[in-house]
């Protein structure tokens, strides 16, 4: 086990969206092929984003709108406006443009299963691309490394 790299258990063959595919081509895509989440490719087959279930369950979830306290003719709010322009941009969202997230960690095809694992566990990432020279070669799921696990 402590020889194998992130090119052992990746997924080579990688299913890829676009930025102009609709949210519900993606969910559909996503369910036929039983993934939990791809890679947003540009035009030009460049990175720009990743879609998981979680960007896309978002679109079911109750918003509410963050806490505020009235002083004079200010409101303060309490929680992030920020991070609910977000959500409520993700939930109404119509493409995969609107819903992806863009910061995106990669990692090498050299890197150990040890530092895999670290990074999905440390960072909650549920796809976690392969990438080399700028281009996806693989993805990583916790079920790879899971089945990983199971090798003799």
């Amino acid at each position: 086990m402590d020889n194998i790299q992130a090119r052992d258990i990746m997924t080579k063959k990688v299913i890829t969206l676009t930025p102009t595919m609709t949210v519900t081509e993606t969910a559909h895509t996503l369910s036929q092929k039983r993934i939990s989440g791809a890679p947003v490719l540009s035009d030009e087959g460049k990175m720009i984003g990743i879609v998981s279930e979680s960007d896309l369950i978002i679109q079911d979830v109750k918003l509410h709108f963050p806490t505020y306290i009235q002083l004079l003719d200010s409101y303060i709010y309490l929680g992030s406006l920020a991070k609910f322009e977000e959500t409520l941009k993700k939930a109404v969202a119509v493409k995969v443009k609107d819903i992806m997230t863009t910061e995106v960690i990669t990692i090498s095809p050299e890197a150990s299963l040890e530092d895999v694992a670290t990074i999905i566990r440390k960072e909650h990432v549920s796809i976690l691309p392969v990438t080399e020279d700028d281009k996806v070669i693989g993805i990583i799921t916790k079920r790879d490394i899971v089945r990983s696990l199971g090798r003799d």
